[in-house]
C-alpha cells in the first residue's frame, strides 16, 4: 500500500458510502484509477469489508462503556466464559499495561449499566475495574 492508497482508505472510513467520482476528487485521480485501486485493496485482503451501522443499532444499548478491568491470579479464561454470557457484554479485548481486559458493555439505562458492573465486579478473580461511558460518537471507523 502507497500513500494514496492509505488516503482512499482514509476516506472510506469516514464514509464507506463515498462514491468513486468523489474519491478521485479528494485524491486528485481519475474514477476508473481509483475504482481500480479499491479493487485491488478488497482482492488483497486490505480491504475486508463495508460496514453499514444504523441509528436503530445505537437505541439498542444507548449507554455504553468501556470497563478496565484488572484480573489477579489465573482465572482470565474462565472470566471471559462469564463475561461474553452476559447480555450486556458486546465484547471483550485483551490489553496490555495495567488493566488486562476491556470490556464494552451497552445497556438500556443507567442503572441496568450500574447493575451490570456490579456483577462484573463480584467475579471471583476481578480483582479492580474502571469504566469509562461513551457520550457523544465524534467519528465511527468501519473496517
Amino acid at each position: 500500500m502507497d500513500e494514496i492508497d492509505n488516503k482512499i482508505i482514509a476516506e472510506l472510513r469516514r464514509d464507506a458510502r463515498m462514491s468513486y467520482s468523489a474519491l478521485a476528487a479528494t485524491t486528485g485521480l481519475s474514477r476508473v484509477t481509483v475504482r481500480a485501486r479499491v479493487e485491488r485493496l478488497v482482492s488483497s485482503g486490505a480491504i475486508l469489508g463495508f460496514t453499514l451501522i444504523l441509528k436503530e443499532d445505537m437505541r439498542h444499548s444507548p449507554i455504553r462503556g468501556h470497563t478496565l478491568l484488572a484480573i489477579e491470579g489465573a482465572g482470565t479464561d474462565r472470566i471471559k466464559r462469564i463475561l461474553a454470557g452476559m447480555p450486556a457484554v458486546q465484547a471483550i479485548h485483551a490489553t496490555n499495561g495495567k488493566w488486562d481486559l476491556i470490556v464494552e458493555t451497552g445497556t438500556e439505562t443507567v442503572e441496568e449499566l450500574d447493575s451490570v458492573l456490579g456483577q462484573i465486579r463480584r467475579i471471583q478473580g476481578v480483582s479492580s475495574s474502571e469504566t469509562n461511558l461513551l457520550l457523544a460518537t465524534q467519528m465511527t471507523v468501519t473496517k
